[in-house]
């Protein structure tokens, strides 16, 4: 599954990404994971629009990862989920508020569950409903 197919009708993107972000989270539905946080790995990539190529050099033409880390810092340390999926909706829909941001992917995995694994989670793709493509 990748929102970069080699060939497309869909404009050209460039891809803006976040990768094994470690945090500290209030997440599960077990006694055992509602008294403590544990670590999630996350992983974010987000499409952008390439209008005009190289263009000038400067951080307003582009969305930043900063920002992007900043938002799910946020999100992650101010609420208790129940379902990593819940917090994979919650984390991309806040990224797609950002109308520059065409597509997003965000997967979450807990590091520390399954002692045979290195993680288990969820990954999720999806589309800005504010984008229209001809």
């Amino acid at each position: 599954m990748s929102f970069f197919p080699a060939w497309s009708n869909r404009p050209p993107l460039r891809r803006i990404f976040i990768k094994n972000l470690i945090l500290q989270a209030r997440i599960g539905v077990y006694d055992f994971e509602q008294e403590t946080t544990q670590r999630l790995q996350i992983n974010i990539s987000v499409g952008v629009i390439e209008d005009k190529g190289i263009g000038i050099d400067d951080l307003a033409r582009t969305v930043s990862y900063e920002d992007i880390t900043n938002q799910v810092k946020t999100i992650v340390s101010h609420t208790h989920f129940h379902l990593v999926e819940t917090l994979a909706e919650t984390i991309i829909e806040t990224i797609l508020e950002d109308k520059r941001i065409h597509v997003a992917r965000v997967t979450l995995e807990k590091l520390d569950i399954i002692p045979e694994a290195q993680g288990v989670g969820v990954e999720i793709e999806r589309w800005n409903k504010k984008i229209v493509f001809s």
